[in-house]
C-alpha cells in the first residue's frame, strides 16, 4: 500500500537541524531504498528554500509508514512542525514526465 508523508519544517529551526542531520537523513533513506517509491524536499514558491519534505512509501500498513517516519532522524531531532501520513491509490503513473536530475532541471 502507498503511503505519503508530508512533513513540514518548523522555520524556526529548520536551517539547524537539517545542516547538523542531513548525513543522518540521508543514510536513513538510503538504508530503507527498498520502500520509498519517491521522495524530495517541498520548496518555498521562490529561491531554493526548503520547507519541507514530501516521500511516498510502498510499505504493508500504516503503523510501518508511522515507524518509518518517528525513526527518520529530521523528524527526530524535531524538524518538523507537522507531519500527515496519508494512505493512497495509484492511479496515474507518469515518471518519465518528472525531472531526471537530482536539481530538477
Amino acid at each position: 500500500m502507498l503511503y505519503i508523508l508530508y512533513c513540514r519544517d518548523d522555520p524556526v529551526v529548520s536551517a539547524q537541524i537539517r545542516a547538523t542531520y542531513k548525513d543522518a537523513h540521508l543514510a536513513y533513506l538510503a538504508e530503507h531504498a527498498g520502500v520509498i517509491v519517491l521522495g524530495g524536499a517541498m520548496l518555498a514558491e521562490e529561491g531554493d528554500t526548503r520547507v519541507g519534505s514530501t516521500l511516498v512509501l510502498n510499505v504493508k500498513s500504516r503503523a510501518e509508514a508511522e515507524a518509518f517516519s518517528l525513526n527518520e532522524p529530521f523528524r527526530r531531532a524535531g524538524l518538523y512542525a507537522s507531519v500527515d501520513i496519508t494512505r493512497m491509490r495509484r492511479a496515474q503513473w507518469r515518471p518519465e514526465l518528472a525531472p531526471q536530475s537530482v536539481d530538477g532541471n
